[in-house]
């Protein structure tokens, strides 16, 4: 008996591993969250099959001791071995991190299973524990989250220490302006801009890349403020109801911008009204006298920015200044568009962008400042949908003393946001890199930016997620965008890409021009041979996350 438990722990020890790495890293994707990590698991249980089956055996091992259920067994564990093994060689846009968090709930998982197996067998006897073991490495899909429980005091503790830390670095700037920037979409592109606006007259920290949770901004403060620092560009990111507020808790901003507020994560966020509580969060914390940007152009931000007596100013695009709102809004009905005169947004309120021209090499608008003043702006950028965010960026430096002026240079050495349309050039194909995380006002900008080139254009999209019960009708909707957009729509996964196929063809669009694959790579591959006449352009349009 102790031979054949020997062969099974020498099998189960490679598997365990495997299944705690996948399992880990989506876990870790999750943010560490026990209730995003369970709908994760209601969503995609099909894909661990193999670890139910597993449960399902050992039980049944423990129960009946035999040797055939004992090759049963090994066989399995083989087969989990493999599995997980290609899983883990698989292509991930954000690999797993041994952070010392995931090191202490490895810690957790292997004492755990030590206890278990050591329990089975001092209690019960070696019989049994061939069983217990199969379990173990099967159950490595709910582990995470028992050690995670566990574990909650320690981590808990560990980030108060580091907030603590990160609040003390503050404190020894005493003259450090703290900016705030968050919305549903844009935040991260009006960071970088206001990045690039502000470095020629201050000392600039922003947070990198997205960290734009509070462990993110705390370790951005804990490695890289400097008593030197005169301006941090913090970065709001938010899943849930009350993550601004954290954040806001920990950095006291001085000032705040919030760049739209729209459907974005209403998995967790269920419904609008959260959404639009959670960003104005940043408002609820300025101080008397702190400068609240808001783009005047959003319908949800124009509906609550009434409750707020800050000292408001918007941006917003108008051809004359008139402070007409303009939100597109995919409601249950369908697609709507809000066009409404707002009597108290004109100009003196904020700055306006106007007389906006649109080519492949970049835009070109006027600006109107609150005191008249004006000026014309050359960006690189593509796109009538990118004016908003920089004017956002122009109207923070400006109030911060910058003259318009004197930021015509700056913005036009404004470089796109990786994977935010972003424009790379490979002979007679152009790729417009927008991977990062789409959603249903981006990605109609989008297919419209692609619309105007001059050429054969193509669109690959695996579609987009996190958008709750409406996830199946923006999908839809998105596919009628494209078809009035794109010469050739190639879809990326069969079952999520369903709506979007169903709203292109029910535009009339051919069949044989919107196609359906497995893997980017075979899109990709289809759309550089595509033969016709004239340059092509690619557009990617979001890149799942690995959890998807």
């Amino acid at each position: 008996m102790e031979i054949r438990t020997l062969i099974a722990a020498v099998l189960a020890v490679p598997a365990f591993y495997l299944t705690f790495r996948y399992n880990m890293h989506m876990f870790q994707l999750n943010g560490y969250k026990n209730g995003e990590h369970i709908n994760w698991l209601k969503k995609n249980i099909r894909q661990q099959w193999l670890l139910v089956f597993g449960i399902l055996l050992g039980v049944l091992r423990i129960v009946l001791p035999v040797l055939a259920l004992d090759i049963v067994e090994y066989l399995t564990l083989l087969l989990i071995f493999v599995v997980y093994r290609a899983m883990k060689h698989m292509k991930s846009k954000k690999k797993l991190v041994y952070t010392a968090r995931v090191k202490r709930m490895m810690a957790t998982d292997l004492i755990l299973t030590a206890v278990c197996v050591a329990a089975v067998a001092w209690f019960v006897g070696w019989a049994p524990v061939n069983g217990v073991v199969l379990i173990l490495v099967s159950a490595q899909f709910l582990m995470n989250l028992v050690c995670n429980g566990i574990n909650h005091p320690v981590e808990a503790g560990v980030n108060r220490y580091y907030i603590n830390d990160a609040k003390k670095k503050l404190r020894e700037v005493p003259d450090l302006v703290i900016i705030g920037v968050t919305g549903s979409y844009g935040k991260t592109s009006v960071k970088f801009y206001l990045q690039t606006l502000l470095q020629e007259h201050f000392h600039v920290l922003v947070t990198p890349e997205s960290y734009n949770t509070p462990m993110g901004v705390v370790r951005t403060i804990r490695g890289s403020l400097k008593r030197t620092h005169e301006i941090f560009v913090c970065e709001m990111g938010a899943r849930h109801v009350g993550d601004i507020k954290e954040i806001c808790d920990i950095v006291h901003p001085q000032h705040g911008v919030i760049t739209s507020i729209g459907p974005q994560h209403l998995e967790t966020f269920f419904n609008m009204e959260n959404i639009k509580n959670t960003k104005f969060e940043l408002a609820d914390a300025l101080p008397e006298g702190g400068m609240l940007f808001l783009n005047g152009d959003n319908v949800y931000i124009q509906e609550k920015a009434g409750e707020y007596r800050n000292k408001t100013f918007y941006y917003a695009e108008g051809s004359s200044g008139t402070g007409s709102v303009l939100q597109e809004d995919v409601g249950a009905s369908g697609a709507q568009t809000h066009d409404m005169q707002n009597p108290g947004l004109k100009i003196g309120d904020g700055y306006f962008a106007s007389d906006i021209t649109v080519s492949q090499t970049g835009t070109e608008f006027t600006v109107t400042a609150p005191d008249g003043e004006s000026e014309r702006f050359h960006m690189r950028l593509i796109g009538a949908h990118n004016v908003i965010n920089v004017v956002g960026a122009i109207s923070v430096a400006n109030k911060l003393g910058i003259a318009l002026k004197d930021l015509r240079i700056p913005v036009r050495r404004i470089e796109p946001v990786p994977h935010r349309m972003q424009m790379r050039e490979h002979g007679l194909v152009t790729i417009i890199d927008d991977a990062y995380n789409s959603n249903p006002v981006g990605s109609k900008a989008a297919v419209e930016t692609l619309a105007m080139f001059d050429g054969v254009r193509i669109l690959v999209t695996p579609g987009m997620v996190e958008l709750g019960d409406k996830e199946r009708e923006y999908n839809y909707k998105f596919g009628t965008y494209a078809a009035d957009c794109c010469d050739y729509i190639l879809l990326v996964g069969r079952k999520h890409t369903e709506p979007i196929r169903e709203g292109v063809l029910s535009k009339g669009f051919a069949k044989d021009r919107c196609l359906v694959y497995d893997k980017l790579e075979e899109a990709l591959s289809y759309a550089y041979a595509i033969k016709e006449q004239g340059h092509k352009y690619i557009l990617l349009e979001n890149d799942l996350p690995d959890n998807y």
